[in-house]
């Protein structure tokens, strides 16, 4: 049996007495496309982290590709939350995809052919080589979010982490960036944990959902998932899942912050004891 890309051990993260997520417990497989869904401050960039090891789990173990999280492991892929680039950033955007290979290191990466080569290998990749060298902050938000994505991938990974990718991008560029995403996975096997707030952009590369909402969470496909009776269960309060033309929509009011009484899983979503994605 392959090894799971991600593996969490009854995992639970808190910030003070402020519980994120708790027991939670799931095997990501290798090779699968995992959307992380939920409300703002619900947890999902802090998972991200604690896969990066850049937050330690309050209890509980994680496992990434069969070895404790380590910051800078270069088999770890990275896609920020978007941001624009000041316009008068004095940066290319060959220079940002370099800072994927020597960004942890002080001062500026030496001059060197192999990483050259590696940096226009994976912007070519993405398709950005017309516009490289032109300064990151003149680029649209399309634009840039490829040289990022070139970015994590050019020391060559085997799990991307994507936290929001398609935020503030058009209906084009949320194609060009997901088709990205598609062929990486299906020309290298690699495994993607995509966080967003819209599942319909990726609908059709999605393997399985995560949802994390008030400190409870729930695993499995999106049919086990994004039903009314699973949402209303993790938020508390009643939501409507309405599916139009292809299309997920999540309607309702639902409570903000997070609840009083203690996380729980739901048994016909995350199995006896551990959820596989």
């Amino acid at each position: 049996m392959t090894e799971p890309a991600v593996r969490f051990e009854g995992v639970t993260l808190a910030y003070g007495r402020r519980p994120i997520w708790a027991d939670l417990s799931l095997d990501v497989a290798a090779g699968s496309f995992i959307a992380i869904l939920g409300p703002n401050g619900a947890g999902k960039t802090s998972l991200l982290r604690a896969i990066l090891g850049l937050v330690s789990p309050t209890s509980g173990r994680i496992e990434v590709l069969g070895a404790p999280p380590r910051r800078g492991d270069p088999a770890i892929g990275y896609v920020p939350q978007h941001q624009h680039f000041d316009a008068e950033t004095p940066l290319r955007g060959r220079d940002l995809v370099r800072l994927g290979l020597d960004g942890h290191r002080w001062g500026v990466g030496l001059p060197n052919a192999g990483a050259s080569a590696r940096v226009s290998a994976s912007i070519a990749s993405v398709e950005a080589s017309a516009y490289a060298d032109a300064p990151i902050g003149r680029l649209s938000g399309g634009e840039q979010q490829r040289l990022r994505i070139a970015q994590a991938l050019v020391s060559e990974p085997r799990l991307l982490l994507c936290d929001e990718p398609l935020a503030s991008l058009d209906l084009r560029h949320q194609q060009g960036i997901t088709e990205l995403l598609r062929d990486w996975r299906e020309r290298t096997g690699g495994t993607i944990l995509f966080v967003t707030h819209d599942v319909n952009p990726v609908l059709h590369l999605v393997d399985r959902v995560l949802f994390v909402v008030n400190g409870r969470w729930a695993a499995g496909t999106t049919d086990e998932v994004l039903t009314s009776e699973q949402l209303s269960t993790l938020y508390g309060s009643h939501v409507d899942v309405v599916r139009v033309h292809g299309r997920i929509l999540v309607v309702g009011e639902t409570p903000t912050g997070y609840a009083a009484e203690e996380p729980h899983h739901e048994p016909a979503l995350v199995g006896h004891e551990r959820a596989h994605l």
